[in-house]
C-alpha cells in the first residue's frame, strides 16, 4: 500500500515537495536487517520507504504552478502506482457560515493553525488568500479526475475510493512529540538534519535521496495516510468535521495527523 504526499506550493514548481510513502513488506525488512528480539506485529514496526519525486520537468521549472497541470501530474502518478490516498498540505475548503467561529474552520481552530480560511474569499492573514485559493483549485481539479475529499472520521473504515486528505506538517511534528521544522526561510541545513534524525528515531523510514525542506514536510505530513490505508486507528488523529457543499462552495473538512507508535492517547496539547 502506497500513499502520495504533497507539500503544496504555487509560486514555483521547485517549491513543491512530492513523496510516495510505501510500507515495506516483512520479507523486505528481514532482508535489510535482523529481526528484533521482541518482534512488533503492528504495521508501524516495518520500515517505510519514501521515494522523493522530482517536482520539476522540462518547461515547468520556472513560473507559477498551474493547478490543473499539477492535478493531472499527481493523478497520473497515483494511477500508475495504484495509490488511493493522497495527502495535501493546504486547505481543502472554506469555513461554514454556521460553525460558530468568525474566521476559521473547526479543524483550524482546534489546531491553532497560523493561517485561517474564513467564508469564501476571506482569509487571515490576507496574504494567505492566493495560496488558499490555489489549494482549493487543486482539490477541485483532482475531484474532477475521480478523487473525493475524505468525508468520514471512522478511522477503521475501509477505503473504497481514491481520497484526498488534508495534512498539516507543523501540527504533525508536534503530534509525534517532536519539535516542528522551522519555516523554510529560517531553516538551516542543521535543522533539516536534526529533524530528519529525530523522525527516523521514532518511525523507521528510508529515502532514495536526502530530502529538502519541502520533501521532509511531505514525509511527516504523509504518515497518517499509511495509517488510513492500513486502518491502524492507533496511528492517526482526525480533526474537524466532514466536508460538505454549502451555497456553491466546499466548506469545513478534516485535517489528519499522525500519532507516535505505541502511544494512541491524544497528546495534551491537542485537547
Amino acid at each position: 500500500m502506497a500513499v502520495l504526499s504533497v507539500d503544496l506550493a504555487f509560486r514555483r514548481w521547485s517549491d513543491l515537495g512530492i513523496v510516495v510513502l510505501n510500507r515495506e513488506s516483512d520479507r523486505e525488512s528481514e532482508l535489510e536487517q535482523p529481526a528484533p528480539i521482541s518482534a512488533d506485529p503492528l504495521p508501524s514496526a516495518r520500515t517505510i520507504s519514501c521515494q522523493i519525486i522530482p517536482s520539476t520537468s522540462a518547461g515547468l521549472d520556472d513560473g507559477p504552478v498551474d493547478p490543473e497541470v499539477l492535478a493531472g501530474r499527481l493523478n497520473h502518478l497515483a494511477t500508475t502506482r495504484g495509490i488511493r490516498v493522497m495527502m495535501l498540505d493546504g486547505p481543502q475548503a472554506w469555513k461554514s457560515r454556521s460553525n460558530g467561529l468568525e474566521h476559521a474552520r473547526v479543524s483550524e481552530r482546534q489546531l491553532n493553525t497560523a493561517a485561517k480560511t474564513g467564508l469564501p474569499g476571506m482569509v487571515k492573514p490576507i496574504t494567505y488568500r492566493p495560496f488558499a485559493e490555489f489549494c482549493l483549485d487543486v482539490y477541485d481539479a483532482l475531484c474532477r479526475r475521480g478523487w473525493r475529499r475524505l468525508d468520514t472520521s471512522d478511522r477503521s473504515a475501509s477505503l473504497q475510493d481514491r481520497v484526498l486528505v488534508e495534512s498539516y506538517p507543523f501540527a504533525a511534528w508536534k503530534s509525534l512529540g517532536l519539535q516542528p521544522l522551522p519555516s523554510k526561510r529560517r531553516a538551516r541545513v542543521s535543522d533539516l538534519a536534526q529533524a530528519y534524525a529525530a523522525l527516523r528515531a521514532i518511525i523507521p523510514f528510508t529515502t532514495n535521496c536526502p530530502p529538502n525542506h519541502d520533501q521532509l514536510q511531505a514525509i511527516v505530513g504523509g504518515l497518517p495516510g499509511l495509517a488510513l490505508e492500513e486502518r491502524n486507528t492507533a496511528a492517526l488523529r482526525i480533526v474537524g468535521n466532514p466536508p460538505r457543499r454549502e451555497q456553491g462552495h466546499w466548506r469545513v473538512g478534516f485535517i489528519v495527523l499522525p500519532l507516535p507508535p505505541h502511544q494512541p492517547i491524544t497528546p495534551r496539547w491537542l485537547n
